[in-house]
């Protein structure tokens, strides 16, 4: 599938239309066209975009839970908080909104399915949030991040407890000390990388698991373990 250059649609979905449209372009940009041998076919891409839209998603989110949940203790906060702001969801919402027809990348890796990659679609979710941000203010961001996050907020598992903080948990009221992930291998191109992740419990057979990112085959590592002792 080739890049489209018609923003319009976008916007529509973004619920706001740009007076800078160069802010949404550069939200866009993957470092494919900017970096190495292809670092003349654009100017900018969205890295400093993806750390601002990162902190005005966090604040967004983290007020909106304050002030839904207020019998809720730090703890269960901070695991919907988890949940909202992970790499899974944001990629979710960037297909929602169509993202992976206009992120502008190199041919290679489109042709490839890059512009699918769950990592490619989180940082442009969090760039074009900072994008929104910048062009309309805060009132603009959230909109677009109330009409995509609100109604997660009750989903199915929104406040279920982190494998990882599970099994630490775990492992400390056993007296096992804590839990050690380690990077047996990773393997495949840039845009298409697969971890594979050995978690290590005093006391407890190792436990592995493989995914796209390193954060996420320490969850299923997690898991497994778990689930191989939650008798104990």
């Amino acid at each position: 599938m080739s890049e489209n250059t018609d923003l319009n649609p976008l916007m529509i979905s973004l619920g706001h239309q740009f007076k800078d449209i160069s802010l949404l372009e550069v939200a866009l940009t993957h470092t494919s066209l900017t970096k190495g041998r292809r670092r003349k076919l654009a100017k900018e891409d969205y890295e400093r975009l993806e750390f601002l839209g990162d902190r005005v998603l966090g604040i967004i989110i983290a007020d909106e839970l304050y002030k839904r949940y207020q019998d809720a203790e730090a703890g269960q906060l901070s695991r919907r908080f988890n949940s909202q702001v992970r790499k899974e969801t944001l990629a979710e919402i960037g297909r929602d909104i169509n993202l992976p027809q206009y992120v502008r990348l190199a041919p290679e890796l489109r042709s490839a399915g890059g512009a699918d990659n769950p990592s490619l679609l989180e940082d442009c979710v969090e760039a074009v949030i900072a994008a929104l941000y910048l062009d309309g203010g805060m009132p603009a961001a959230k909109r677009f991040i109330k009409g995509h996050w609100w109604r997660r907020f009750e989903k199915e598992g929104a406040a279920k407890k982190d494998p990882k903080s599970a099994l630490q948990e775990w492992s400390a009221k056993r007296g096992r000390g804590t839990p050690d992930y380690v990077l047996l291998s990773e393997e495949g191109p840039d845009h298409d990388r697969v971890f594979t992740i050995e978690v290590r419990v005093d006391g407890c057979a190792p436990a592995q698991a493989r995914a796209k990112s390193k954060r996420q085959a320490e969850k299923k590592a997690a898991a497994v373990m778990l689930k191989e002792h939650i008798n104990e």
